[in-house]
């Protein structure tokens, strides 16, 4: 690679959690090179060290410095492709630096097209959209319009620009209309199935009746009926580098408590915090999930995601947050699904 392709890769440490997601969102690969002025390495930033640093709460403007791998994998100057394929593939990096001297000379293992990804996307679409009524009530909620696609179309081509080809689709209300204007997937370059449910199954019952070749692998499962632009790669790549039997994409939520909520020991006040801002990470309906958890969905039986999740928790698997900071909006209501045909239409922040 030469030098000026380099310095895409490049960051400070100076630089924010903010100034990295946008060149993760810029560069051909999923790796950022934090250096001195004078091409030092002191360190590496992938998309998981994001994740993890919006985990502990950092803000956006957050320093590099905070969340940067300061002991990376390397390669020297006369390392070649072999070697570099032995490292990423033992240690699960998207691509590796050469260093001479401490100096980035070049980096290895930058990839220009969409890696395919086999394991299937499994997207529920069965749910009667009640709260949505009059406009579902001739249709259903995955196949309402915002811009001039249906919900489930933007969500599909999300997955298929994150390298996903291999689809099922769970429904229930109106299922032919959904049948009937996605067939096979073939026109969109896809392949789908259908999962029909007799009866609603809740929102993990469904698992069960997926083949069992669907089974063998890690799933990412999806409500019908979010708009986000979540790169689901990622969050496969990093459900699997965490070992999770379980996924859970989440969203940071901000509460403001609109009254001064008192601080107390021993029936003294100690502090007033005048209308404090309380975080939380909500549950974004997005989740992976290993093959193992997959086989253990018991046939014809209503199951909830919540229940399967805390099923897996008392036998001691484990269960893992993917923070997602990217675009992601619930359609749950008339608000919602006016908001989203303003999202895409005025500001175009759906691709």
């Amino acid at each position: 690679m030469k030098n000026n392709d380099i310095d895409q890769y490049f960051l400070s440490s100076k630089d924010t959690i903010e100034d990295a997601i946008n060149k993760l969102d810029a560069i051909q690969t999923k790796l950022i090179l934090v250096i001195k002025n004078d091409t030092t390495l002191l360190g590496t930033v992938t998309d998981g060290d994001i994740r993890r640093g919006l985990l502990r709460h950092l803000a956006l403007d957050t320093p590099l410095s905070e969340i940067m791998n300061c002991t990376p994998k390397c390669l020297g100057k006369l390392d070649g492709e072999l070697k570099a394929k032995q490292l990423m593939r033992t240690f699960g990096i998207p691509a590796i630096p050469k260093v001479e001297n401490g100096k980035v000379i070049d980096l290895l293992g930058v990839k220009s097209s969409i890696l395919k990804r086999h394991n299937p996307v499994f997207l529920m679409a069965g749910g009667f959209g009640k709260r949505l009524r009059p406009l579902t009530d001739n249709c259903p909620k995955p196949m309402l319009k915002v811009g001039d696609k249906p919900i489930l179309e933007n969500i599909i081509e999300q997955f298929i620009s994150s390298g996903f080809y291999n689809f099922y689709i769970s429904t229930h209300y109106l299922n032919e209309q959904i049948e009937q204007y996605f067939g096979d997937g073939s026109r969109f370059g896809i392949n789908i199935q259908y999962i029909n449910e007799e009866f609603p199954l809740g929102t993990a019952g469904a698992i069960a009746l997926l083949p069992e070749k669907a089974k063998q692998q890690h799933l990412i499962m999806m409500n019908g009926d979010l708009l986000t632009q979540v790169k689901f790669d990622d969050m496969l790549d990093y459900h699997i580098s965490e070992s999770a039997d379980i996924s859970v994409a989440v969203r940071d939520y901000q509460i403001q408590v609109p009254f001064g909520v008192i601080q107390h020991k021993q029936g003294s006040i100690t502090e007033i915090k005048e209308k404090p801002i309380e975080n939380y990470f909500i549950n974004a309906g997005i989740y992976c999930i290993s093959p193992k958890v997959l086989q253990s969905v018991v046939l014809n039986k209503v199951l909830d995601m919540p229940t399967l999740i805390e099923q897996q928790l008392k036998t001691s698997k484990k269960v893992s947050m993917f923070p997602i900071h990217e675009y992601w909006l619930d359609i749950g209501h008339m608000n919602d699904f006016e908001r989203a045909q303003t999202d895409i239409l005025e500001f175009n922040k759906i691709a």
